[in-house]
């Protein structure tokens, strides 16, 4: 069972690197980790001393330590600093989580962060959204934030770095260039089209594209998409460039191999896309420490560039009732 699986238990910390000891010092707590809780809270300045009665030091091993079953508690001895006062001597049990819960925790916090510096750079105007895999799951997701980030917002930031692909890319295409033929007043609301008539949840305001070096395959077939229709502009740094199409075979005695089966070309110069990555219209590294530091230049940037373009459009048109029509060309005779 799952409780004997011995794997390398995750404390919902991380540490600060270049703390030489003694312990381990907290650079910041995981929310809704194992440290978050009432009853188990460590703080950001907290040096664990021990674990589970073992000193513990930035230079040593801590699979020695943190090995084992997932369904047991761990016991840390902590020192923390109170202002003008002698530092406490805690003792702070806690049940660890694994790395893979661990990494969806952090998923989520750097989601998070990424909506509330969207929200503050744009003054409330533009809306984020993260598509982590091009995969069905993912895009239900996108379906279900797409209104919810984007409601009373000019424009949508749409993030597609560190996605490793799948095939949903025209569905996503679908939503966002969904041809507009009519608007529809509904009685005492405002301008916009009855969902059930729609294919898909769709956007038609202003969007902006982040993609990186970890945006592979689908991810990129999107991001060159996005530049060949003209849907909007494209930023950070120039995509993976592994586009093609791939099944598997067996072989005998071995396994199963991966074996590609069709290409991929750009429309609009016949340009094969495996390794031809899409090249942002703005081209943005980030510097060696930024991103850990909560640093994104490239979303800034993306936020900036949105706001130009998001400022220049008027999408409700004005609509003339048939009855005000009628009384115009009654008065015009």
């Amino acid at each position: 069972t799952d409780a004997w699986t011995e794997e390398t238990a995750h404390l919902g910390v991380r540490f600060v690197d270049g703390f030489q000891g003694p312990g381990l010092k907290v650079r910041d707590v995981i929310k809704n980790g194992p440290a978050d809780r009432e009853t188990s809270k460590l703080q950001a300045g907290d040096v664990i001393l021990a674990i589970d009665g073992h000193p513990v030091d930035p230079a040593m091993d801590l699979t020695q330590v943190l090995n084992g079953p997932l369904e047991r508690d761990i016991v840390l001895r902590v020192e923390r600093q109170r202002e003008g006062d002698q530092p406490q001597l805690l003792e702070i049990t806690l049940r660890p989580i694994s790395y893979g819960r661990a990494r969806s925790l952090l998923y989520d916090q750097w989601l998070d962060r990424n909506r509330r510096m969207v929200d503050e750079l744009s003054d409330g105007q533009l809306g984020y959204l993260h598509i982590r895999a091009m995969d069905m799951g993912s895009f239900f997701n996108f379906e279900r934030e797409l209104y919810n980030v984007g409601y009373g917002r000019k424009g949508i930031v749409i993030d597609v770095r560190d996605n490793g692909g799948g095939s949903t890319t025209d569905l996503l295409l679908t939503a966002l260039t969904q041809p507009r033929h009519a608007v529809t007043i509904p009685r005492g609301g405002g301008h916009g089209y009855p969902q059930d008539r729609a294919v898909f949840a769709a956007w038609h305001r202003p969007i902006i594209v982040l993609c990186n070096q970890n945006s592979y395959s689908n991810a990129e077939i999107f991001s060159h998409a996005i530049k060949t229709l003209g849907r909007g502009k494209v930023v950070g740094v120039r995509t993976a460039g592994g586009v093609i199409s791939t099944g598997s075979a067996s072989v005998i005695d071995v396994g199963r191999i991966r074996v590609p089966f069709r290409g991929w070309f750009l429309i609009r110069d016949g340009e094969d896309m495996e390794r031809n990555g899409c090249i942002p219209d703005l081209q943005i590294w980030p510097l060696p420490g930024e991103l850990p530091r909560g640093v994104d230049r490239q979303l800034e940037a993306a936020v900036e560039l949105l706001l130009e373009e998001a400022a220049e459009v008027q999408d409700e048109i004005s609509v003339r009732y048939a009855s005000e029509r009628d009384l115009r060309s009654k008065n015009a005779k």
